[in-house]
């Protein structure tokens, strides 16, 4: 049997793989795929690991006769047609919980690198600007005791609570339903997504994309927002109306933004590279190597097992 993958991931799981018998096929440019490359590597296929940036749609999954599994490398899904997987009887899967505390950590290195202007200071001293210490240089916003929005209290928005409090924060959070465990451990108190906004210095968000979340944070949400608020994101693009969001920026409306994905990625709206208050990665919430290792291991024994009759452990479909 036949597995593509479309990059290149962790040692760990391309072995699990070939360990298990299979042909693997491998994507050999270090970019992303064209959609029309995806489905000329995926025919004839009997597996497709993927990652999240790759459009797996109907003419995808339709392009081989054999496709038994979807296994996406990452949390999220919504890159993949998931119903119409089902329909066909393609089992998809994912690799959730692995990347919590990572993702966690780069969402409050955010909140910092954004509060407190570092991206702005590195480049300042890189630039030679730097001629001692000056009352009024590069003055950001506290940290330690501000009030914190947590958008989405998933495992991620309750990974980044727990940090918070080491800053004494006040965690306010917004989820579809009470958490009284989580508002129990950490001290959260709950809001509807209106009053978090009003009442946060900063707001994270942590929520999966779906119809319901897509502009999640428009025109309205950031007019609601303190004067000098501070978002960051480490969900997905689509959560935030992005030019609504440039305008608060501009406006200064937000103080600061830290953002790990962007709307319509792997473009990024050019606007974003000539503001000085936006703190931008390149979607690394994960990308550590135990981390990626990991979600290597996860994501290929899930395909091995499908492969195999057996029941996966992390099934989406």
């Amino acid at each position: 049997m036949r597995v593509f993958l479309t990059r290149r991931i962790p040692e760990e799981g391309i072995k699990i793989l070939e360990d298990a018998g299979l042909e693997v096929d491998i994507f050999p440019e270090d970019r992303q795929p064209t959609k029309e490359e995806i489905i000329h590597g995926v025919r004839n296929a009997d597996a497709l690991i993927s990652l999240l940036s790759d459009p797996i749609d109907r003419e995808v999954i339709d392009s081989s006769p054999k496709l038994k599994v979807i296994g996406n490398y990452a949390v999220g899904f919504n890159n993949i047609d998931v119903e119409y997987a089902k329909k066909k009887g393609i089992v998809v899967v994912n690799t959730p919980g692995v990347l919590t505390e990572t993702t966690a950590d780069l969402a409050f290195a955010l909140i910092l690198a954004a509060s407190r202007r570092v991206v702005e200071g590195d480049k300042f001293m890189r630039d030679g600007k730097f001629h001692g210490w000056a009352p009024m240089l590069l003055l950001g916003k506290e940290v330690y005791g501000a009030t914190l929005g947590i958008v989405g209290a998933g495992r991620i928005g309750q990974a980044v609570a727990r940090r918070a409090r080491g800053f004494n924060m006040r965690i306010l959070y917004y989820s579809r339903t009470r958490k009284q465990d989580f508002e129990r451990e950490v001290g959260a108190e709950y809001r509807n997504l209106d009053d978090l906004l009003r009442e946060s210095d900063i707001v994270t968000l942590h929520v999966p994309l779906t119809p319901e979340t897509k502009h999640l944070i428009g025109e309205r949400e950031f007019e609601i927002m303190k004067d000098g608020a501070i978002l960051v994101n480490t969900a997905r693009g689509e959560v935030v109306n992005e030019a609504a969001m440039i305008r608060a920026l501009k406006s200064g409306k937000l103080f600061a933004a830290g953002l790990d994905v962007f709307y319509g990625e792997p473009k990024v709206n050019p606007e974003l590279f000539e503001l000085k208050n936006v703190v931008l990665t390149p979607h690394i919430g994960s990308a550590t190597e135990k981390t990626r290792r990991k979600m290597a291991e996860m994501v290929c024994k899930d395909v091995v097992r499908v492969l195999r009759g057996e029941e996966p452990e992390n099934r989406v479909v």
